[in-house]
């Protein structure tokens, strides 16, 4: 008999039947919609466009969507990375690629062409050069690694230096077995040496393009006939003609850039007296909303002619000794236009706590303390009384006291140092209620840890307390760690990628890593003004909405994919792949040498 439900009977086992199912229902819906929301921030694989307007929110999507693109092209096989290599490269990789790939595959290497980018563009112009000459100026100069018969050296008077020979020997020893004989000349200043004026290098890379081959697989071959007649010719030092302390370094880094960059022709600036001037209403073609978004351009002088007057490298470097020629150099870090071959710094070689914080990456998020902290010297050139206050560190531990903005937003008058930023760009209710300089008592500690003796810089001792060095692991223990150059490079981004806080990265300097790691994925890019500095912080120091789990998020990504990319095992494969390439360019039969084992169904292992 059919059962009719009965009203007087609620609730019946029908109707609870009903209700159960459409509460699950409701709570399957609630929940899915709070999963797209958080599973952005908790490193999913396939992220969700975030709710809300932020800028910021559109630029970690859009990131991550490249990043994720990029590792879509990662070589699981020699066949693959050899057919990865002649598309992108327009040629055979060189002898030994075969056993390369296997060392990346025995060390988990990732290995994604476009991570290798950086070697291409540095070896492109020397393409162009008499292989003999680079062999001879590269084999005399101060300090090289060199490799001999699978054995790795290093020649040069070391005393009273630093030990980058040391370690950067250390470093191609670990490969040196499986390269040809090589020299590898090294740069031991800080500064990057060589400013090859724009029009000499677009002629040089006009004639590598013309060159370029893809030679037959019969007419291929491995051999190379070693560099003993060079050593036993004892070649003398080449020295080209060198531009000393006294020029203006600007306007030598000047003729590196393209007629259609906004520096071309701009020269150095000669009065410093005024206040560090930045642009008005400023909004550049590499940002979106006022948020970086292509950080190569960001970092590039030639489209920003006002860091002539807001970066110390620029205005005067503690050390000048620079020439315009194309010779064979290796260095740590380099300008965008400057010529040298980069390899990983030595500092990152370095197994000291004093750049890396030692085993400690620092606390879980959640237990980290919500601030900015930051320590350095008052580096980055030669700061005088009548222009310190143009130098970015300088401007950095200004911009982060809490005194010096509670006095501007007290009197109106602007620091000489930094401009506070445009609300029109960056709207905040803390400037405009004038809560900047509360805020930032309570969320920074930032200080200079050395600037120089009152004797030589008094101008010093009104302006900058000196505080106490703070080691790695215990700056670990702050959420956000801005990371600014010091003379070049300051070799603490590793560090800061490895640990669990979160770095945010303002540069001019490239450095061997750029092309492996993706800004908003793996770290926080802010401008050279730092106009965006505050504005920044601003939302990731937000507890209490997505700011601070999107900050999380950057962190953890940041430390797992340093975990991956950064290890000197990476470091390593980099640098054994470099030696290849350099080791052909320096070879006169160099378009005939070729690894072409995998068109032969060959190969060494």
């Amino acid at each position: 008999m059919r059962r009719v439900w009965n009203p007087l009977q609620w609730p019946s086992r029908l109707a609870i039947r009903y209700i159960t199912v459409t509460v699950a229902i409701l709570f399957l819906l609630a929940n899915y919609e709070l999963w797209q929301d958080s599973q952005f921030w908790d490193g999913q694989t396939r992220p969700q466009i975030p709710v809300g307007n932020h800028p910021i929110r559109k630029l970690m999507v859009e990131a991550k969507a490249h990043h994720d693109s990029m590792l879509a092209k990662q070589s699981h096989s020699l066949e693959s990375a050899a057919a990865a290599y002649r598309t992108r490269r327009g040629r055979h990789p060189p002898p030994g690629f075969d056993l390369w790939f296997k060392g990346a595959e025995e060390a988990n290497v990732i290995v994604v062409e476009d991570f290798f980018d950086r070697i291409y563009k540095d070896l492109t112009p020397f393409w162009a050069l008499n292989a003999s000459d680079i062999k001879r100026r590269a084999n005399s100069w101060h300090h090289v690694v060199r490799v001999r018969n699978g054995t790795a050296r290093g020649d040069g008077d070391i005393t009273g230096l630093v030990p980058w020979l040391q370690l950067w020997t250390a470093l191609v020893e670990e490969m040196a077995r499986f390269l040809p004989d090589v020299d590898m000349p090294i740069n031991y200043m800080d500064e990057s040496r060589l400013l090859v004026p724009h029009d000499q290098i677009a002629k040089l890379v006009q004639k590598e393009g013309e060159e370029r081959q893809m030679v037959a697989v019969e007419n291929a071959t491995t051999k190379y006939p070693g560099l003993s007649s060079v050593d036993s010719a004892s070649p003398d030092l080449y020295d080209p003609k060198w531009y000393g302390p006294g020029e203006p370094y600007w306007n030598l880094f000047v003729r590196t850039c393209g007629p259609d960059t906004p520096a071309h022709g701009v020269q150095q600036v000669t009065d410093w007296s005024g206040p560090a001037k930045f642009p008005k209403n400023y909004r550049p073609n590499y940002a979106y909303k006022g948020y970086i978004q292509n950080f190569t351009a960001s970092s590039d002088a030639c489209l920003q002619p006002h860091l002539r007057q807001l970066h110390g490298t620029f205005i005067e470097p503690i050390s000048l000794s620079s020439t315009e020629e194309l010779i064979p150099l290796f260095g740590g870090s380099k300008l965008p236009q400057n010529n040298e071959i980069l390899i990983p710094g030595a500092m990152y070689l370095d197994k000291s706590e004093f750049y890396s914080g030692g085993k400690s990456h620092g606390s879980s998020w959640a237990r980290k303390k919500t601030g900015v902290v930051w320590r350095g010297e008052a580096s980055g050139g030669r700061a005088k009384e009548h222009n310190w206050h143009h130098f970015h560190r300088q401007r950095l531990v200004q911009m982060l006291n809490a005194t010096e903005i509670s006095h501007i937003e007290d009197s109106g008058v602007r620091a000489n140092s930094f401009d506070l930023p445009n609300p029109e760009i960056y709207p905040s209710a803390r400037l405009h209620d004038g809560n900047l300089g509360s805020w930032i008592r309570q969320f920074t500690d930032t200080g200079f840890v050395h600037t120089c003796g009152p004797e030589e810089c008094p101008f010093y001792i009104d302006t900058f307390s000196k505080k106490n060095h703070l080691p790695m692991k215990k700056q670990y223990e702050y959420k956000f760690l801005p990371d600014v150059d010091g003379n070049s490079f300051s070799a603490r981004f590793r560090g800061f990628l490895r640990s669990t806080s979160l770095p945010l990265k303002a540069t001019v300097y490239a450095e061997w890593h750029d092309d492996r790691l993706t800004p908003w994925v793996h770290f926080v890019p802010f401008d050279n003004t730092f106009q965006d500095l505050y504005p920044v912080l601003d939302y990731f120091s937000d507890n209490s909405e997505a700011g601070d789990a999107a900050a999380r998020f950057i962190a953890q990504q940041g430390q797992d994919w340093s975990e991956k990319v950064l290890r000197r095992e990476d470091m390593r494969l980099y640098v054994w792949r470099l030696l290849l390439e350099w080791a052909r360019v320096c070879d006169e039969d160099r378009q005939r040498l070729a690894f072409v084992g995998d068109l032969h169904g060959e190969g060494s292992f």
